[in-house]
Protein backbone atom coordinates (compact mmCIF):
# COMPACT_ATOMS: atom_id res chain seq x y z
CA UNK A 1 0.00 0.00 0.00
CA UNK A 2 1.50 3.32 -1.03
CA UNK A 3 1.69 6.44 1.12
CA UNK A 4 -0.85 8.14 -1.16
CA UNK A 5 -3.40 5.36 -0.82
CA UNK A 6 -2.96 5.38 2.96
CA UNK A 7 -3.47 9.15 3.03
CA UNK A 8 -6.59 8.84 0.87
CA UNK A 9 -8.11 6.11 3.03
CA UNK A 10 -6.33 5.88 6.42
CA UNK A 11 -8.88 3.42 7.86
CA UNK A 12 -9.60 0.86 5.13
CA UNK A 13 -11.19 -1.55 7.64
CA UNK A 14 -13.33 1.17 9.22
CA UNK A 15 -13.06 2.80 12.62
CA UNK A 16 -15.52 0.74 14.66
CA UNK A 17 -12.96 -1.58 16.22
CA UNK A 18 -10.67 1.37 17.05
CA UNK A 19 -13.58 3.16 18.71
CA UNK A 20 -14.58 0.11 20.73
CA UNK A 21 -10.97 -0.55 21.76
CA UNK A 22 -10.51 3.07 22.77
CA UNK A 23 -13.66 2.99 24.88
CA UNK A 24 -12.44 -0.15 26.66
CA UNK A 25 -8.99 1.40 27.29
CA UNK A 26 -10.62 4.53 28.69
CA UNK A 27 -12.97 2.48 30.86
CA UNK A 28 -10.15 0.32 32.19
CA UNK A 29 -7.96 3.28 33.03
CA UNK A 30 -10.90 5.02 34.71
CA UNK A 31 -11.64 1.96 36.85
CA UNK A 32 -7.98 1.69 37.86
CA UNK A 33 -7.82 5.38 38.77
CA UNK A 34 -11.07 5.34 40.74
CA UNK A 35 -10.09 2.10 42.50
CA UNK A 36 -6.47 2.93 43.33
CA UNK A 37 -5.88 6.64 42.73
CA UNK A 38 -2.99 5.67 40.43
CA UNK A 39 -2.75 6.91 36.84
CA UNK A 40 -2.57 3.74 34.79
CA UNK A 41 0.25 3.14 32.40
CA UNK A 42 2.21 0.07 31.48
CA UNK A 43 5.71 1.48 31.18
CA UNK A 44 6.73 0.32 34.66
CA UNK A 45 5.52 -3.22 34.02
CA UNK A 46 9.02 -4.65 33.54
CA UNK A 47 10.41 -3.04 36.69
CA UNK A 48 7.44 -4.06 38.80
CA UNK A 49 7.68 -7.60 37.45
CA UNK A 50 11.41 -7.75 38.19
CA UNK A 51 10.61 -6.84 41.79
CA UNK A 52 9.30 -10.41 42.18
CA UNK A 53 12.67 -11.99 41.33
CA UNK A 54 15.41 -9.41 41.93
CA UNK A 55 16.78 -8.18 45.23
CA UNK A 56 18.36 -5.12 43.62
CA UNK A 57 17.26 -1.94 45.41
CA UNK A 58 16.16 -0.39 42.10
CA UNK A 59 13.45 -3.04 41.73
CA UNK A 60 12.49 -3.19 45.40
CA UNK A 61 11.29 0.41 45.63
CA UNK A 62 8.02 0.69 47.51
CA UNK A 63 6.08 2.04 44.53
CA UNK A 64 7.00 -1.06 42.49
CA UNK A 65 6.36 -3.62 45.19
CA UNK A 66 3.05 -2.02 46.22
CA UNK A 67 1.66 -1.89 42.68
CA UNK A 68 3.19 -4.93 41.02
CA UNK A 69 0.21 -7.28 41.31
CA UNK A 70 -2.29 -5.03 39.56
CA UNK A 71 0.32 -3.97 36.98
CA UNK A 72 0.88 -7.59 36.01
CA UNK A 73 -2.89 -8.07 35.72
CA UNK A 74 -3.07 -4.86 33.66
CA UNK A 75 -0.36 -6.03 31.23
CA UNK A 76 -1.77 -9.55 30.90
CA UNK A 77 -5.25 -8.08 30.35
CA UNK A 78 -3.99 -6.02 27.41
CA UNK A 79 -2.74 -9.15 25.68
CA UNK A 80 -5.77 -11.21 26.70
CA UNK A 81 -8.20 -8.53 25.52
CA UNK A 82 -6.52 -8.39 22.12
CA UNK A 83 -6.59 -12.19 21.88
CA UNK A 84 -10.27 -12.38 22.84
CA UNK A 85 -11.13 -9.75 20.23
CA UNK A 86 -9.04 -11.38 17.52
CA UNK A 87 -10.30 -14.92 18.07
CA UNK A 88 -13.84 -13.99 19.08
CA UNK A 89 -14.75 -11.25 16.66
CA UNK A 90 -12.56 -11.67 13.59
CA UNK A 91 -11.87 -14.39 11.06
CA UNK A 92 -8.72 -15.69 12.72
CA UNK A 93 -5.40 -15.00 14.32
CA UNK A 94 -3.54 -11.80 13.55
CA UNK A 95 -0.73 -12.44 11.12
CA UNK A 96 1.91 -9.99 10.03
CA UNK A 97 4.44 -10.06 7.24
CA UNK A 98 6.86 -8.00 9.32
CA UNK A 99 10.05 -9.91 10.08
CA UNK A 100 10.62 -10.99 13.67
CA UNK A 101 13.78 -8.89 13.99
CA UNK A 102 11.88 -5.73 13.03
CA UNK A 103 9.21 -6.47 15.62
CA UNK A 104 11.91 -7.10 18.23
CA UNK A 105 13.78 -3.93 17.27
CA UNK A 106 10.58 -1.91 17.38
CA UNK A 107 9.73 -3.30 20.78
CA UNK A 108 13.16 -2.42 22.12
CA UNK A 109 12.92 1.12 20.73
CA UNK A 110 9.44 1.56 22.23
CA UNK A 111 10.77 0.34 25.58
CA UNK A 112 13.64 2.80 25.46
CA UNK A 113 11.24 5.57 24.47
CA UNK A 114 8.93 4.88 27.38
CA UNK A 115 11.84 5.11 29.81
CA UNK A 116 13.14 8.34 28.27
CA UNK A 117 9.63 9.81 28.07
CA UNK A 118 8.82 8.71 31.63
CA UNK A 119 5.72 6.84 30.52
CA UNK A 120 3.84 5.10 27.77
CA UNK A 121 1.01 6.02 25.45
CA UNK A 122 -1.68 4.84 27.85
CA UNK A 123 -0.15 6.68 30.79
CA UNK A 124 0.55 9.92 28.93
CA UNK A 125 -2.04 9.67 26.15
CA UNK A 126 -5.05 8.71 28.20
CA UNK A 127 -4.40 9.45 31.86
CA UNK A 128 -1.97 12.34 31.38
CA UNK A 129 -3.97 14.25 28.82
CA UNK A 130 -7.19 13.66 30.76
CA UNK A 131 -5.55 15.24 33.80
CA UNK A 132 -4.25 18.13 31.61
CA UNK A 133 -0.61 17.34 32.38
CA UNK A 134 1.62 19.60 30.29
CA UNK A 135 4.35 16.96 30.29
CA UNK A 136 1.93 14.38 28.93
CA UNK A 137 0.57 16.71 26.27
CA UNK A 138 4.12 17.45 25.06
CA UNK A 139 5.07 13.76 25.17
CA UNK A 140 2.00 12.71 23.18
CA UNK A 141 2.69 15.39 20.58
CA UNK A 142 6.25 14.04 20.32
CA UNK A 143 5.07 10.39 20.13
CA UNK A 144 2.66 11.17 17.33
CA UNK A 145 4.99 13.53 15.50
CA UNK A 146 7.89 11.08 15.49
CA UNK A 147 5.62 8.18 14.51
CA UNK A 148 4.15 10.10 11.58
CA UNK A 149 7.59 11.30 10.44
CA UNK A 150 9.11 7.81 10.61
CA UNK A 151 6.12 6.26 8.84
CA UNK A 152 6.35 8.81 6.03
CA UNK A 153 10.12 8.35 5.68
CA UNK A 154 9.83 4.56 5.64
CA UNK A 155 6.99 4.70 3.09
CA UNK A 156 8.94 7.16 0.89
CA UNK A 157 11.95 4.83 0.96
CA UNK A 158 9.70 2.00 -0.24
CA UNK A 159 10.39 -0.19 2.77
CA UNK A 160 7.89 -3.04 3.00
CA UNK A 161 7.44 -5.71 5.63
Amino acid sequence: MSALSIAANPFPRGIDHYLIGGLFVGLGITVIYLGTGILAGNSTFLETTLSYVSDLPRFQREKYVASRDWRVVFAVSIVAGAAVYEFGFTAGAFVTEVQWWRLLGGGILVGIGTRIGKGCTSGHGVSGIASLSRTSIVNVALFIGVAVAIALIVAALGVTP
